[in-house]
C-alpha cells in the first residue's frame, strides 16, 4: 500500500471504481499499471490535450485489476506493493493548463512539461516538495507561480522559449538551484534577489530583452557558465569582475562598447563578446586571462590588438573577423596553442593574401618570422651561433627552439625525422613538436627524448598506420593531432596520458570509436570527423565528465543514441554528413542543446 492510502487520502470511498469519461485522452492500463511498479511516467508525443485524471490519482485511487481474480502468488500482480510516482514526463503534447490535482503526486523528482501550450503552471505546483527538476521550456508562460519558490530542494529550472516579462522575486530562495535557464523570453530585468542563489553553476539568460545586469549577481560565487547573448546589454558591472568560479561568459550580441576588466576570473576559458561595438582592446583586459582559450571578438569595431595578447600562453581560438584591424603585433606568432586564427573582413596591410589562404599555422610561421631575432652569441669555439644547417638542407631557428620551445619539421616531405633534428634540442625544454606534412609511417622513436617537456604534438598529415607506445609515455601531453592519416585504431597504452585535452583524429581510417578514449578522464575535445566510425557508446560518454567537444562529422552513423542526450557537458555536438534519419537536419540545425534536448526526449523509461 503507498504511503498516501496510509495517510487516510482516499477520501472518495469509491475512487476505486471510477472509469474514465470519453472525453478524457487514453493512456494504456499498461503503461499505469507499470507505472506502479517503476514510479515513472513518460506519456509524451501522445497528442494529449489533458491529464487524465488517472494519472494525477494513479498514488491514491485502488487500481482496478484489485477487484479481478488474481492470483496473490505472482509478484508482478501485488498492486498492494506499488511504488509512488517520481517521475513524471508529459512533453510533446498539447496541453493548455495543468491541473491543481497535481499536488496529489508529492513524490515527484522529475516533472517534464516541455513543448507544450501550457500559458501558466498551478499553484500546487508549490507543494511538491520532493521535486528536483522542472523542465516547462517551449510553452506559453507569461508567469511564474509565487508558490513555485518554495521548492527548496529543486536543482534545475528549465524555462526557456516562453513568454516571460519578469520573474519572481523569491526564486532567489531555491538555495538548492545549479542550472536555471531563462533564455528566449521577453525579460527586461532580473531581480537583484537571484543573488541568493549560491549554488547556480549554469545561468542562461540570451535572447531576452535585457537593459543591464544587477551588480548583485556577482554573489553567485558558484556560477561557471553566464549566457547574455542577444540582449540590450550597453554595460557590465563591474562587480562581475569577482566571480572566480567562472569559466565561460557569453556577452554576444549586445550593445558593449568596452570589453570588461576581469581581474579575478582566472579560471576563466572561454569569452564571446562578438557582435558588439568594442572600439578598444587594451593590455587590461587581458594580463589576468591566463586561463583563456578562446577569445571571440568578430564584428566589433577593434582598430588595433596590444603586444600584450602574447600574454595568453593557453589561448587556441582567437576570432577577430570583421573589425577595423590594419596590422598584427608580432607577439601572435609567440602563442604555442593557437590552432584557429579567424582575420576575414579586416583592412590588414602588409600580409599577402597568399599567405591567409594557407590557414592559421603559416600565418602564425610568417609573423614569428617578423619577430626580431634574438642577439647573437658566441660558441666556446668563437664560431657564431645563429641557425644550423643540417645535411638534409633543412634550417632549424635557434630563436624558435630557445624563446618558443618549439621544434618543427613539417612540410618536407620526409620518410623520417634527422637525427640532427632531435640533436639540436640539446637541454632546451621543448613543448611543441610539429612534424606535420610530411610521408612518416611511424611514430619516432627519439621523441620519447621529450617525454619530460612537450605539451604540444602534431602528427597530422602523414602516412602512419599505427601509434607506436614511445608516444603513450609523453606524460606532459595535452594536445594531439593525428589528422589525415590512416590510424584504424589507436593503443590501450594510451590511457596514460594524465594530462591529455585535445586530440584530433579527422580524417583516418576508424570503424568504431577508439574505447581507449573513453577512459582518458582529461579530455575535453575530440575530433573524429570524416572516418567510418558506426556507433558510439553514450554511457561511457557521459562518465567523460570534463567533455566538451565531440566531433563525428562525416561517418557512417545510422542511429544516434537517445542516451547520448544525457551528456550535458557538451557544449558542441557535430553529427552532419551521417546517414541517420533522426534527429531531422532541422534539428541539427538548431544547436547542440537542442539536439541534446531532442534525444533526452526519444529515451525510453
Amino acid at each position: 500500500m503507498s504511503r498516501f492510502q496510509r495517510r487516510g487520502c482516499l477520501a472518495d470511498s469509491r475512487a476505486g471504481f471510477r472509469t474514465e469519461t470519453e472525453q478524457e485522452p487514453a493512456v494504456p492500463q499498461g503503461l499505469i499499471k507499470g507505472a506502479r511498479k517503476s514510479g515513472q511516467l513518460n506519456l509524451s508525443g501522445r497528442g494529449l490535450s489533458q491529464v487524465p485524471q488517472s494519472v494525477w490519482r494513479i498514488n491514491v485511487d485502488v487500481p482496478e485489476e484489485s477487484h479481478q481474480n488474481l492470483s496473490f502468488g505472482a509478484a508482478d500482480d501485488r498492486w498492494w506493493e506499488q511504488t509512488d510516482l517520481t517521475k513524471l514526463i508529459l512533453a510533446s503534447n498539447k496541453l493548455q493548463c495543468l491541473s491543481e490535482d497535481i499536488k496529489l503526486l508529492p513524490a515527484l523528482i522529475v516533472l517534464d512539461v516541455h513543448d507544450n501550450k501550457l500559458s501558466s503552471l498551478p499553484k500546487s505546483l508549490g507543494e511538491l516538495e520532493n521535486l528536483q527538476r522542472l523542465n516547462a521550456s517551449n510553452n506559453m508562460l507569461k508567469v511564474i507561480p509565487d508558490e513555485m519558490c518554495k521548492l527548496k530542494l529543486l536543482k534545475s529550472l528549465l524555462l526557456q522559449h516562453n513568454q516571460l516579462e519578469q520573474i519572481p522575486e523569491g526564486i532567489g530562495e531555491l538555495l538548492g538551484l545549479d542550472e536555471l535557464d531563462l533564455s528566449n523570453n521577453s525579460l527586461l530585468s532580473i531581480p537583484s534577489s537571484l543573488s541568493g542563489l549560491t549554488s547556480l553553476v549554469r545561468f542562461n539568460l540570451s535572447n531576452n530583452k535585457l537593459k543591464s545586469l544587477p551588480a548583485e549577481i556577482s554573489r553567485m560565487k558558484s556560477l561557471k557558465q553566464l549566457d547574455c547573448t542577444s540582449n540590450l546589454l550597453e554595460t557590465i558591472p563591474p562587480e562581475l569582475a569577482s566571480m572566480a568560479s567562472l569559466e565561460q561568459l557569453y556577452l554576444r550580441h549586445n550593445k558593449l562598447c568596452f570589453l570588461p576588466e576581469l581581474p579575478s576570473c582566472k579560471l576563466l576559458k572561454e569569452l564571446h563578446v562578438g557582435n558588439n561595438r568594442i572600439e578598444t582592446l587594451g593590455p587590461e583586459h587581458l594580463k589576468h586571462l591566463s586561463s583563456l582559450i578562446t577569445l571571440e571578438l568578430r564584428d566589433n569595431k577593434l582598430k588595433s590588438l596590444p603586444e600584450e595578447i602574447g600574454l595568453l600562453q593557453g589561448l587556441e581560438r582567437l576570432d577577430l573577423t570583421n573589425n577595423d584591424i590594419s596590422s598584427l603585433p608580432c607577439a601572435l606568432g609567440n602563442l604555442p596553442n593557437l590552432k584557429s586564427l579567424l582575420l576575414e573582413g579586416n583592412p590588414l596591410r602588409g600580409i599577402r593574401r597568399d599567405i591567409f589562404n594557407k590557414g592559421t599555422q603559416e600565418l602564425l610561421k610568417y609573423l614569428r618570422s617578423r619577430v626580431k631575432t634574438a642577439d647573437t652569441t658566441d660558441n666556446n669555439d668563437g664560431t657564431a651561433l645563429t641557425a644550423m644547417t643540417l645535411p638534409s638542407e633543412s634550417t632549424i631557428n635557434l630563436h624558435a627552439l630557445t624563446t618558443l620551445k618549439a621544434l618543427e619539421y613539417s612540410e618536407k616531405q620526409a620518410t623520417s625525422i634527422p637525427n640532427e633534428i632531435f640533436n639540436a634540442v640539446e637541454n632546451i625544454s621543448i613543448t611543441t613538436v610539429n612534424f606535420s606534412k610530411n610521408q612518416l609511417t611511424e611514430v619516432p622513436q627519439r621523441i620519447v627524448e621529450l617525454k619530460e617537456t612537450v605539451c604540444d604534438l602534431n602528427l597530422g598529415f602523414n602516412k602512419l598506420s599505427s601509434v607506436s607506445l614511445h608516444l603513450c609515455m609523453l606524460q606532459r601531453l595535452t594536445h594531439l593531432d593525428l589528422r589525415n592519416n590512416a590510424l584504424t585504431s589507436l593503443p590501450s597504452e594510451m590511457e596514460a596520458l594524465p594530462k591529455l585535452q585535445i586530440i584530433i583524429l579527422s580524417f583516418n581510417r576508424f570503424k568504431t570509436f577508439p574505447d581507449v578514449l573513453y577512459r582518458i578522464s582529461t579530455l575535453d575535445t575530440i575530433l573524429a570527423s570524416s572516418n567510418q566510425i558506426g556507433f558510439v557508446d553514450p554511457l561511457q560518454l557521459k562518465s567523460m565528465l570534463k567533455l566538451t567537444t565531440l566531433d563525428l562529422q562525416n561517418n557512417d552513423l545510422l542511429q544516434v543514441p537517445p542516451e547520448l542526450g544525457n551528456c550535458e557537458n557538451l557544449r558542441s555536438l557535430n553529427l552532419d554528413g551521417n546517414p541517420f534519419r533522426n534527429p531531422r537536419a532541422a534539428i541539427l540545425a538548431k544547436g547542440t542543446a537542442a539536439v541534446l534536448e531532442y534525444l533526452r526526449s526519444r529515451i525510453p523509461t
